[in-house]
């Protein structure tokens, strides 16, 4: 199956919703006719879940186009990279057959996650007023980062640099985790030498990826720009404080990769059936009953990073219409339609009430959005098995209707249709 992609084109590809949209997939998918995949923020908090020939991976920082040997795959400068995490994910790719020699691109001027923003994040995320983050050090690095004293992956080349930066970055968060948190010192000396190993290890991939792309553009190379998280998690235009600390919407993926604005040709929101959210914040179709438990477990909603159950309710196009709003959606991916198969009736979000007046725009502050009330249409279920249906005709009268009201009411076009998690199993409309 291959959905078409024009020569030169350079399409994003981003979450609509609050993440674990099924990007990787879709990813996946159109990587069988793309030259090249780039991954532009975020970090590996980030879990892409990529399934076929009966094997299933999880990819954190890697492109999900790295199973198409076709593919040269590349990690901009918007992306924070754990050494450790991409190490493991590197040979967990190999081991799976993959060869990667020459299809690895690492940007010089993406940011390092040291072992000091590891633990200054499950620190910073406690008590009552947390957000729920992975614990993964993104937020911490991308912190240094903006207040200008971040370890780039460039850094890596010259040990003396890196040890002068080092030994003063790690003096100042010693101060800060031994005497405010009473944790131990770190080493400066082991972290040194561990990063200079993780340099050995990753120098042929690295480059300045701006130059890569750019020239790629001039040779009319097909690239897919992949957001990690979702819309509504960006440190922006998200439901803030509640947020990651990227920007995963399609600005996101010209200041993370360093395409310009005006060579990007398309927006595809991927979003689900359903809407999910994980950690804390408002979700005002939020399920807290046997039908968001059964769609958790259909739907199998665990965090792909962290293994935690996720949040599930019905489809919101009240936020979904912010989302097409805010990136320039033009075009839809709808993902497990498959699992609302089982329910007599389904429902769809279609406007918010506070105090009995209809709003007319999505709230992202997220007191505002914690109190509206959600006006919903309801549809048939189908109650029938999709995962063996190969084309957008042999749906279920009651499936066409739910895809075609998400249709009326973003005004937007669904071209792709997740069945399954397996890569087969999509209707390409």
């Amino acid at each position: 199956m291959s959905f078409k992609i024009p020569d030169g084109a350079v399409w994003v590809i981003l979450g609509a919703q609050w993440g674990d949209e099924g990007k990787g997939k879709i990813v996946d998918l159109l990587s069988e006719n793309a030259d090249i995949v780039v991954r532009y923020q975020g970090g590996s908090n980030a879990g892409h879940t990529v399934s076929f020939d009966g094997k299933t991976y999880i990819l954190h920082l890697l492109p999900s186009g790295i199973f198409h040997q076709n593919v040269t795959c590349v990690i901009g400068n918007g992306v924070v990279i754990d050494p450790i995490a991409l190490m493991d994910e590197i040979e967990m790719v190999k081991s799976a057959g993959v060869d990667i020699k020459g299809r690895l691109l690492i940007s010089h001027n993406a940011h390092l996650i040291m072992p000091y923003h590891k633990l200054l994040d499950k620190i910073y995320d406690q008590g009552e007023d947390k957000i729920g983050t992975t614990g993964r050090g993104i937020g911490p690095a991308y912190v240094d980062k903006y207040a200008r004293v971040g370890i780039k992956v460039v850094d890596l080349l010259d040990r003396e640099i890196l040890c002068r930066k080092l030994r003063k970055n790690i003096e100042a968060k010693n101060e800060i985790l031994e005497k405010i948190y009473g944790t131990t010192k770190l080493d400066v000396e082991k972290i040194i030498d561990e990063y200079i190993e993780f340099d050995k290890k990753i120098d042929e991939f690295v480059t300045d990826t701006a130059l890569y792309l750019n020239n790629a553009i001039k040779g009319k190379k097909k690239i897919l720009l992949e957001g990690a998280q979702g819309a509504l998690l960006d440190i922006d235009h998200g439901t803030y404080p509640f947020v990651t600390s990227s920007n995963p919407t399609a600005g996101g993926a010209s200041t993370g990769s360093g395409i310009p604005p005006t060579k990007i040709n398309g927006v595809i929101g991927v979003i689900k059936a359903y809407t999910t959210r994980v950690g804390e914040g408002p979700f005002p179709t939020e399920l807290k009953d046997e039908i968001g438990d059964h769609i958790r477990e259909k739907g199998f909603e665990f965090g792909a990073t962290t293994g935690r159950p996720r949040r599930c309710g019905w489809l919101d196009i009240v936020s979904l219409k912010y989302s097409i709003m805010i990136n320039g959606i033009d075009k839809l991916a709808l993902t497990k339609i498959d699992v609302l198969s089982e329910l007599d009736e389904i429902k769809i979000c279609v406007s918010y009430e506070i105090n009995g007046k209809k709003l007319k725009n999505f709230p992202t502050n997220p007191e505002a959005l914690s109190k509206v009330t959600p006006i919903y249409e309801t549809l048939r279920g189908w109650k029938k098995d999709l995962s063996n249906i190969s084309s957008y005709s042999e749906l279920p009268a009651e499936a066409k209707e739910f895809v075609e009201a998400i249709e009326f009411f973003t005004g937007i076009e669904i071209s792709i249709i997740s069945i399954g998690a397996d890569r087969k199993q999509t209707i390409l409309k």
